[in-house]
């Protein structure tokens, strides 16, 4: 069985015996100021340390795109961003109007990670490319890769049915 499919089912049994529940979202913050935005779960999948279920506020449309995670005071430990797009492209990025560290994933359309642009410097202009072409970008909290272990090649996958990722 793959570390995928043991993730899986492992937090599929949690989840219905009721032992944990999806990590809340309720940071006074993030909650208030992205209320509009659609949210799933996506698990991210590592080779050499844990599987770790986050709860993410989805990006889909330019417009949600162009806002992200400005303004943001603060996320927890288990709460991000996944920005979406139609196709792969090149990606640049920048954290004006981002108040707190992010660590930026950028994901190919196969959802492995490509590249990692870690502890991202708060209300920066400097522009943070991709690398190559990807399909989606997943911010965390600044340290999130460091505190996991994760590195390109890592995996991501989505709790299909809670938001449209197949943008």
């Amino acid at each position: 069985m793959s570390k995928a499919s043991i993730c899986i089912s492992s937090f599929a049994a949690l989840l219905l015996s009721g032992l944990i529940a999806l990590p809340p979202s309720q940071a006074a913050t993030p909650a208030r100021l992205l209320a509009e935005f659609q949210q799933t779960s996506i698990v991210m999948l590592n080779d050499d340390g844990p599987c770790v279920l986050l709860d993410v506020w989805v990006a889909a449309s330019p417009k949600e795109r162009s806002r992200g995670l400005m303004f943001i005071e603060e996320l927890r430990t288990y709460e991000g961003m996944i920005f979406l797009y139609q196709q792969p492209t090149d990606i640049a990025m920048w954290m004006k109007n981002t108040l707190i560290p992010l660590d930026m994933f950028f994901i190919r359309s196969d959802r492995s990670v490509a590249r990692i642009a870690e502890n991202t410097t708060p209300l920066s202009t400097e522009t943070i490319y991709s690398g190559e072409p990807v399909q989606m970008v997943l911010e965390l909290a600044g340290g999130s890769a460091a505190r996991w272990g994760f590195k390109p090649g890592n995996i991501i996958l989505f709790n299909e049915g809670s938001a449209d990722i197949n943008q």
